[in-house]
C-alpha cells in the first residue's frame, strides 16, 4: 500500500502538522485521549489472530449444508462485511460450499424484507444476528420476523442450530435469548465500537461463513498496525500523514472529502469509510463531510460539480495497480465506433488512462488530490486499507479536538422515532413532538 501526497504541494504544507499528528497517534496507544474506553481496535489485529482458529472452526460447521445465510445488523455490524464481499466475492469462484450472503435489518423497508422472506422460502438458510443489545430497532424487527419464519419452516429445535448470534458477553436482550435457546454465539468486545469492528467476530464470522480468507484480511491489518505504532516516525506512518493532510486541507476551508475509485468493487468500501469518518468526526460543529463517487460512472453525473463547482472539496482516490484478468480490444475491419486506435490494449489499460486523465483534470480545476495505491484487490490489501483508515480516523478526530469514538448525534433521531411510535417511557417526548407536527 502506498500513499501519494505529491498532488497537495501547491495547496498546503501538511508537514506543519507532523509533530502534532505523531503526538495524537501516541495518545491512541497510551489511551490518554477522549473515548479511551473504546480503543480496543488499536491492537485488534493481534487479538484477532488469536481468535481465528475458533471462528474458522465454528463457521465451517455452521454453514455446512446451508445455501443461504442472512446477516442481520446495521451500521458497523454489516458495512465492513458488505465491503469485503462486494470487493472479493466476484473474484472467488462460487462453489457448493460457499453460501449466498444476504443482509437484513440495515433499514426499515417493508418491500425489501417482504421480498426477502418470500425468497427464503425455497432456500436452506440460517441467520447471523449481530447486535450488542438486541434491542436496536432495525435489526431487532428484522430478527423477530426472520426468526419466526425460520421456526415455521424448519421447526423450533432445528432453528436453534440455524441461528448464530454475535452480541455482548453478559448483558442485553440478545444475550438472554442466546442463553435461553442455546444458540452458538460470539462476543462483541466492550472496548471496540461498531464502526471499528470489522476485525472482531462482527466482521470475521460472516466473512468466514462466506468463504473469505479472513487470515489474510487480519494479516493485512496487522502489517499496517506494525507500520503505524506509537514509535513510527511521521515519514513512515501513512495514517499520520493522511490525517495531517486532511487536517491541513480542513484548515484551508476544504470541508468536503470525496473518496473516489475507478473499480466498482470498491463501492462498499467507500460506504464503510463514510460511516467511519462521518460518525467519528462530525461533532461540535466540526468535521470533514465524507462523500464518495464511483468513476468513471459518476463522471457523467457528479463530474461537472467536482470539476467546476464550489472549491470546498478535496479528493482521495483509491487506485488498484494490477488487474486479475485482461480483456483485450481487437481491431475490426469496420471501425464505425472509431476504437481501432485502441487495438491490442486492455480495458484495464483504458480505465487507468481515464483515471490519470480525470485526476489531472480535477487538479487543474483546483481540487487537491490524495492518492492511495494498492497493488491488487485482495483480502490482505483490504485489511491494510481498513486499519489504515481506522488509525487515521483516530488521529484525525484528536486533531479536530473531538471524541472520535462516541456518536451522541445518532441518538436524536432515535428519541424522536421512539416518541412517534409510542414506546413506553417516551410519553413526554410524544406530547412535545405531536404539538410540533400539528
Amino acid at each position: 500500500m502506498k500513499l501519494n501526497l505529491l498532488g497537495l504541494a501547491e495547496f498546503i504544507d501538511y508537514e506543519q502538522f507532523a509533530v502534532t499528528a505523531v503526538e495524537k497517534n501516541k495518545m491512541l496507544h497510551q489511551g490518554s485521549g477522549a473515548g479511551n474506553d473504546f480503543l480496543g481496535w488499536v491492537d485488534l489485529p493481534q487479538r484477532a489472530k488469536e481468535e481465528l482458529p475458533h471462528i474458522i472452526e465454528v463457521s465451517k460447521r455452521f454453514r455446512k449444508n446451508l445455501d443461504c445465510i442472512v446477516v442481520i445488523g446495521i451500521g458497523g455490524s454489516y458495512l465492513g462485511t458488505k465491503a469485503v464481499l462486494t470487493a472479493l466475492r466476484s473474484q472467488i469462484p462460487m462453489t457448493t460450499e460457499d453460501p449466498e450472503i444476504l443482509f437484513a435489518g440495515h433499514h426499515l423497508s417493508q418491500e425489501y424484507h417482504t421480498q426477502l422472506f418470500s425468497y427464503l422460502k425455497s432456500k436452506n438458510w440460517g441467520i447471523v444476528i449481530i447486535s450488542k443489545s438486541g434491542t436496536t430497532t432495525e435489526p431487532a424487527i428484522a430478527f423477530r420476523f426472520l426468526r419466526t419464519s425460520l421456526i415455521q419452516q424448519f421447526g423450533l429445535e432445528e432453528s436453534r442450530q440455524r441461528i448464530l448470534a454475535i452480541t455482548d458477553a453478559k448483558r442485553g436482550a440478545l444475550r438472554s435469548l442466546v442463553n435461553t435457546e442455546g444458540y452458538e454465539s460470539f462476543v462483541i468486545p466492550d472496548d471496540v465500537g461498531g464502526r471499528f469492528s470489522i476485525l472482531t467476530p462482527v466482521g470475521l464470522v460472516p466473512l468466514a461463513l462466506a468463504g473469505i480468507d479472513i487470515g489474510a484480511l487480519v494479516q493485512g491489518a496487522y502489517n499496517q498496525m506494525e507500520n503505524s505504532n506509537a514509535d513510527t516516525p511521521f515519514k513512515q506512518n501513512l495514517s499520520a500523514q493522511y490525517a495531517a493532510a486532511r487536517y491541513a486541507l480542513y484548515k484551508e476551508g476544504k470541508g468536503i472529502e470525496i473518496l473516489s475509485n475507478f473499480n466498482p468493487a470498491l463501492h462498499d468500501v467507500a460506504e464503510w469509510w463514510k460511516q467511519l469518518f462521518g460518525e467519528s468526526e462530525g461533532k461540535d460543529q466540526k468535521g470533514i463531510f465524507p462523500a464518495s463517487v464511483d468513476l468513471t460512472t459518476d463522471l457523467h453525473s457528479m463530474g461537472q460539480f467536482i470539476q467546476d463547482g464550489t472549491r470546498q472539496l478535496f479528493e482521495t482516490a483509491i487506485l488498484i495497480e494490477k488487474s486479475e484478468s485482461d480483456l483485450i480490444l481487437k481491431e475490426q475491419d469496420s471501425d464505425l465506433d472509431q476504437l481501432n486506435y485502441l487495438s491490442g490494449k486492455s480495458m484495464d489499460y483504458v480505465n487507468k488512462q481515464a483515471a490519470e486523465g480525470t485526476l489531472l483534470a480535477h487538479k487543474d480545476g483546483e481540487v487537491p488530490i490524495i492518492r492511495i495505491e494498492i497493488e491488487k484487490l485482495s483480502a490482505f490489501t483490504l485489511g491494510e486499507i481498513f486499519y489504515f483508515f481506522e488509525k487515521a480516523c483516530g488521529i484525525s478526530g484528536y486533531l479536530l479536538e473531538v471524541n472520535p469514538f462516541d456518536q451522541p448525534g445518532v441518538e436524536a433521531y432515535k428519541k424522536n422515532m421512539f416518541a412517534l411510535l409510542g414506546k413506553p417511557g417516551f410519553e413526554e417526548e410524544t406530547k412535545t413532538i405531536k404539538s410540533r407536527l400539528s
